[in-house]
């Protein structure tokens, strides 16, 4: 019995100690499971706190960056816009001080200028039409209409075209023509050489035309040695546009017609070499018979109140030794309607093309095939 006791007594001994020890492992357990609960739930709560932080950064940089971006758009159009009307600003100052203007269709020229249905608009529109057809000519330069008309459309192409210097310019520096002509031939008279608008300036003469022989020669040369054909255009376009440069080139011009009918008329009076047929038509003006009549009478008033007439355009052609093909639309449907200056002239010389409506002023024919 005793022991049967004893037994029992350690039989629940065993039991109550399993028992607490199940209690005391569950109790860990649950402390155990809250402890986890607790770092979770603060890693949680900090990682929300964290991401609000951020997404407070990432909101301020976004809105900064969305004003920043909206700022430079509205700056990036304001200056596009500034650009824009600064280049059409130069664009058409260009154009107003252009003395040769861009390239226009030919009979939208036509068009314009010839309308109504009188007889001589008829007949302008008529040749134009004609050009138009028969000659390949698609476009048109309009020149400035002053005195200066047909020098400068002559001159224009010849540098636009990059036409190098004549033969003789070549063998000779025209910058010495006004001091041989003053000193070595005895010609005091050029004094009363008058530039345009501008009369008879006296004792100034001479240094005035060496400053036009100067600019002539450098521009000449420098154009002249550009190849490419844009590049030259652009050039062309900057000279013919500086008012005061461009005519230094007119009068050097004016002056190189002067020495050459100085030359001519010496070889004439001492039955030197032959001279071209040119200037025994020149002679045999009343207004011309010797080279100071000539510039009195007709080089002086050229660039004020008259232009060349087709004696001193032929002799321009010569001077250069270029060919100048002339479109006389008021002659159209005569003999005169196309004319060559000079008459005679060489075949390797450059051919540059006119045309007028009046023989007083003169614009650039543009051929396309």
């Amino acid at each position: 019995m005793q022991r049967q006791h004893d037994r029992g007594a350690s039989k629940n001994r065993n039991h109550f100690t399993e028992h607490k020890n199940r209690s005391r492992i569950s109790s860990e357990r649950t402390v155990g499971r809250h402890e986890v609960w607790s770092w979770k739930a603060a890693s949680k709560e900090s990682l929300c706190l964290m991401w609000q932080k951020v997404r407070v950064q990432l909101m301020l940089s976004m809105s900064f960056l969305t004003a920043v971006f909206w700022y430079c758009r509205r700056l990036y159009s304001f200056l596009a816009q500034l650009l824009k009307r600064w280049s059409n600003y130069l664009q058409r100052q260009l154009i107003r001080n252009l003395s040769v203007l861009p390239e226009v269709d030919l009979l939208g020229y036509s068009a314009r200028e010839w309308k109504g249905e009188t007889k001589q608009a008829k007949q302008m529109r008529e040749a134009y039409e004609d050009l138009f057809r028969s000659c390949h000519i698609k476009y048109l330069r309009q020149v400035r209409r002053d005195n200066y008309s047909v020098i400068r459309a002559v001159l224009f192409q010849i540098f636009s075209q990059g036409i190098p210097f004549p033969s003789w310019m070549k063998e000779r520096d025209i910058l010495k023509l006004p001091e041989k002509l003053l000193y070595s031939q005895g010609c005091n008279w050029i004094q009363q050489y008058s530039f345009g608008p501008e009369r008879y300036t006296g004792p100034n003469a001479f240094g005035k035309l060496r400053k036009c022989m100067e600019a002539l020669k450098t521009n000449w040369a420098e154009i002249s040695a550009t190849r490419d054909h844009e590049e030259r255009g652009s050039m062309c376009n900057t000279l013919f546009s500086d008012e005061s440069k461009e005519y230094k080139l007119y009068e050097a011009i004016k002056f190189i017609m002067l020495y050459e009918v100085v030359e001519a008329y010496e070889q004439i009076k001492s039955r030197g070499k032959p001279v071209h047929n040119l200037f025994s038509l020149l002679f045999d003006r009343d207004s011309s018979s010797d080279p100071l009549s000539f510039m009195m009478n007709h080089l002086n008033s050229i660039g004020d109140s008259i232009c060349l007439d087709q004696v001193e355009l032929s002799l321009l052609g010569y001077l250069f030794e270029v060919k100048i093909r002339v479109y006389r639309l008021h002659r159209f449907n005569t003999e005169e309607f196309q004319v060559k200056y000079p008459a005679e002239y060489r075949r390797e010389w450059n051919e540059i093309a006119l045309l007028t409506e009046d023989d007083h002023y003169y614009h650039i024919p543009l051929f396309r095939t």
